[in-house]
C-alpha cells in the first residue's frame, strides 16, 4: 500500500499571524512543544519560522526578539506540498529543497504539515530515496552519516 501525505500529516498546525513578534512566536512554540510555526497573512500561509531561524537570525545576530517581527526572519516563499502527493514525492521535495518541514496546502488553505521523520517512519521507500540522493550527491552533508 502506498501512503499519501494526507494519510500521515499532522493536521493541527500551529500558526501565527504576520506582524507578531518573534518573542510571541517562540512562546507559542515552547508552550506547544513544537519546532516550527507557520506564518500566515489573512489566514493564508506565507512563511515558516523554525528553531534554527531563531538561533541564526535572532540569537547569533543579537537581535531583540521583542522588537523583531516574524516576517523579518521567516523562510519565504513557503515551499508547500499537497495532501494528495505521494510520500516518495514529498521526501524528494524535502531532500532536494534541503528542508525538514513541509506545510501541506489544499486550495490555498493550510491543512497539515509533514516532516522527513514522519515520512521515514511510515514509508521504508523514503530510505531508498535518501540513498539515491546520497549516491547522486544531492543529499545534504549532515544527513549522509545516517545512510552510510
Amino acid at each position: 500500500m502506498s501512503f499519501k501525505v494526507g494519510d500521515i500529516m499532522t493536521r493541527d498546525v500551529i500558526t501565527i499571524e504576520i506582524g507578531k513578534t518573534v518573542r510571541e512566536a517562540v512562546e507559542i512554540m515552547n508552550e506547544k512543544e513544537i519546532g516550527c510555526i507557520v506564518i500566515t497573512k489573512n489566514e493564508a500561509p506565507i512563511g515558516i519560522v523554525t528553531e534554527r531561524d531563531v538561533l541564526k537570525k535572532i540569537v547569533v545576530e543579537g537581535r531583540d526578539p521583542q522588537k523583531t517581527r516574524v516576517e523579518e526572519i521567516m523562510s519565504s516563499p513557503l515551499i508547500t506540498g499537497s495532501p494528495n502527493m505521494t510520500l516518495e514525492n514529498a521526501a524528494r521535495l524535502l531532500v532536494l529543497k534541503r528542508i525538514k518541514k513541509l506545510p501541506i496546502v489544499d486550495k490555498g488553505k493550510l491543512v497539515g504539515i509533514v516532516t522527513l521523520f514522519d515520512i521515514v517512519r511510515w514509508e521504508p521507500l523514503a530510505i531508498n530515496i535518501l540513498r539515491k540522493a546520497l549516491a547522486e550527491e544531492t543529499l545534504p552533508p549532515h544527513m549522509r552519516k545516517f545512510l552510510k
